[in-house]
């Protein structure tokens, strides 16, 4: 039965949607946290060290951290393959491009692809420079991320790295949020135009939140 879901196009748009949803809550807690940086060096420093004791002592160290990784992995993985291959599926249906583009379809719609493709690559990225080190500039100090955040943002390329995808996120949020609704069923003639608004300002929002990060950097609001 679930190999039977799995391959319909429903079953796919389904999982797209709720691996989407999941997604965006971890973005929404992740700015949140993020924001803590304009409290200072302590306060942020504290705040990624409680992540990693969450559920203590009940859950060992770091468990609950490696907990959410592993759902956020496994949400991403279920996104990007269905994603693909929804996609796929939609070339073989009409091999040959529109001669005209549909009129109503936003720059967001005609550039998920895309801004998926630009979003993978950010995170591959994200981690080997925040969590790993691994390409980090000015020498990446273990257990001290606010250091780690400023050394980032005090190159140009990691701001431009940074807030492209950002940019490219609040476009992927913006028609992704609407289309998930729609597919599980939340959309209406009368819920249209609330979900709409919601997804803009979800948008909007996790997007200047997350810029407002490199943007302090920059301007020394945070050093």
């Amino acid at each position: 039965m679930a190999r039977t879901v799995w391959d319909s196009t429903v079953g796919k748009k389904t999982v797209m949607a709720v691996s989407g949803l999941v997604m965006l809550l971890y973005l929404v807690a992740h700015m949140i946290g993020n924001l803590k940086i304009f409290f200072g060096t302590e306060e942020f420093n504290h705040y990624a060290h409680w992540l990693r004791t969450v559920g203590e002592p009940f859950m060992h160290y770091e468990w609950t951290l490696w907990l959410i990784r592993v759902v956020l992995v496994a949400a991403v993985v279920a996104h990007a393959v269905s994603a693909y291959q929804l996609s796929r599926r939609d070339i073989k249906a009409r091999p040959s491009k529109y001669v005209h583009k549909k009129p109503r379809s936003s720059y967001a719609t005609r550039t998920m692809r895309w801004g998926g493709i630009i979003l993978g690559l950010f995170i591959v990225w994200h981690l080997l420079d925040l969590t790993t080190g691994t390409v980090h500039s000015g020498g990446f100090e273990t257990g001290k991320p606010y250091q780690n955040v400023v050394d980032t943002f005090s190159t140009w390329y990691g701001n431009v790295i940074y807030i492209v995808a950002m940019l490219a996120l609040g476009l992927h949020i913006r028609h992704g949020f609407w289309s998930a609704a729609q597919t599980l069923g939340a959309g209406s003639r009368t819920r249209d135009r609330a979900l709409k608004t919601t997804a803009n300002v979800l948008a909007l929002l996790l997007t200047i939140g997350f810029i407002a990060v490199p943007v302090g950097v920059m301007t020394g609001v945070v050093s």
